[in-house]
């Protein structure tokens, strides 16, 4: 038997993928029981259900709470979704940051407008914003890129992202060189390296329940004021 076909991963057929997909469990909080949420007690605000349950998820061992996606439409409407991390969210809004350059970029500067979900399966919850998305001033995103790691600046030196990759040796030295500048030069500049925020106008927030009677409380912005609704699951 050759290299290659010790190695070739076994052909899953269609019957086999369904069953293995039908068999995966929803919402697998190792016996804990589901968090109980009550609408009725929730504040006025979306920032402030968020943080609460931001804060929670991350003392439920929720792996990368801050990872979302972020749904975009191109200058035709046609969608997109990709994962990213959240840098922040204040009363000014959800911030995330890109190159101005890559596929995201080019969306946003069409059409201001995109769609954020975050998942957090350790306790059965998940929050969903829609809005219009603003720039943030250079400096913002100046503060943003070297407040974080050696690694996020490298990344953002390296740029051209979403352009073709000739090769993965071609990647392979812009990253050395990348990481070799972020590490000699901790204040360097990557100039499309841009800071969004998306400022909700809705923004809904769901509990699983274990008998199926979810919880799903909206917030819709209504002349400058949060009006709360509650949804059929």
């Amino acid at each position: 038997m050759d290299d290659n076909a010790r190695t070739r991963a076994p052909h899953t057929s269609q019957e086999d993928f369904r069953a293995l997909l039908r068999a995966q469990r929803v919402w697998d909080t190792g016996g804990d029981p589901l968090p109980a949420f009550d609408p009725a007690t929730a504040p006025g605000d979306p920032l402030t259900l968020f943080h609460r349950w931001f804060t929670q998820a991350v003392a439920a061992h929720q792996p990368e709470p801050h990872t979302m996606t972020l749904a975009t439409a191109d200058e035709r409407g046609h969608p997109d979704v990709r994962t990213l991390m959240l840098h922040d969210a204040d009363d000014q809004g959800w911030h995330f940051a890109s190159h101005a350059t890559s596929r995201k970029g080019h969306h946003l500067a069409a059409r201001p407008h995109a769609a954020l979900g975050f998942y957090w399966p350790a306790q059965a919850r998940a929050v969903r914003l829609r809005g219009t998305v603003r720039t943030a001033p250079p400096r913002d995103a100046a503060a943003d890129l070297h407040a974080r790691s050696t690694g996020a600046l490298a990344a953002a030196l390296v740029g051209r992202q979403s352009d073709l990759l000739g090769s993965p040796g071609e990647l392979a030295e812009a990253n050395r060189a990348a990481w070799e500048r972020a590490r000699h030069d901790p204040s360097a500049e990557a100039p499309t390296w841009t800071a969004y925020v998306l400022v909700p106008d809705e923004v809904e927030f769901f509990q699983g329940e274990e008998h199926r009677r979810h919880v799903r409380l909206r917030y819709r912005l209504d002349g400058g004021t949060w009006v709360r609704e509650l949804l059929w699951p």
